[in-house]
């Protein structure tokens, strides 16, 4: 009996450099889940792209010809509400990491990244987590605690919180002693896999722990779980 393989996981490339988009395409195929179905060299023309092709996650660098990646992130995001976006980059400027997770990016990664972990970051990201390269996530911590409590400027780290919760009142008495602890290992940095390995439960059990911490303090992603617990001195 012939096994049917779970179809291909469809990628679009993002980058104006064609020379890197054909070794990043290359790179990826050699990976039996990913198929690459479509690249753009700026931000027009991967709306084109996105509205005829529909890919599960759009791979999309900063340093965009006219409009920057960060700046499109919305506009792409219209395009295809369904479709994922993974910044990948070479910005660790963290106001770009800021405006990127703000406009609805799920993920931010330097082009340092090693092979390996950007095909995991990817699968993760299509799974529900929110992926950050940790020297950027370091970043974003200390600029968020630098943050006076009352700016809410745009370009402020923690503008990634709802203004609506004030920092005198961090809602943690809303959160049962198991929801505290997971999302102090949120923090940390630990995906739902090893969150799950520490504290020796199920993979599942942690996924509703942390869909029920975003619901209870009024978050959207695992990064805004992560600043705020860095905010009011948690992780």
């Amino acid at each position: 009996m012939t096994q049917t393989l779970p179809p291909r996981i469809q990628l679009m490339l993002v980058d104006d450099h064609s020379l890197f988009r054909r070794g990043l395409k290359a790179l990826l195929q050699q990976d039996e889940r990913f198929e690459v179905v479509c690249e753009a060299a700026d931000v027009g023309e991967a709306l084109r792209c996105v509205a005829q092709q529909r890919p599960d996650l759009i791979l999309l660098d900063n340093h965009l010809p006219g409009v920057r990646g960060v700046d499109g992130v919305a506009a792409l995001k219209d395009a295809a509400p369904g479709t994922r976006i993974l910044m990948l980059t070479v910005s660790e400027n963290e106001n770009d990491l800021a405006a990127a997770l703000q406009a609805g990016a799920d993920g931010y990664l330097l082009k340092t990244v090693e092979s390996d972990q950007l095909c995991d970051a990817i699968v993760k990201v299509l799974d529900g987590e929110s992926v950050v390269s940790p020297a950027m996530m370091g970043k974003l911590f200390s600029m968020f605690r630098s943050q006076p409590a009352a700016d809410t400027s745009p370009m402020a780290v923690s503008a990634l919180v709802p203004v609506s919760e004030p920092k005198a009142d961090p809602g943690i008495d809303k959160l049962s002693a198991r929801e505290r602890e997971i999302l102090v290992l949120i923090a940390r940095g630990g995906s739902n896999k090893q969150i799950a390995r520490d504290l020796d439960i199920a993979e599942t059990t942690v996924k509703i722990h942390v869909q029920h911490i975003l619901r209870k303090l009024n978050l959207s992603s695992r990064v805004q779980a992560a600043v705020y617990a860095a905010g009011h001195g948690l992780g």
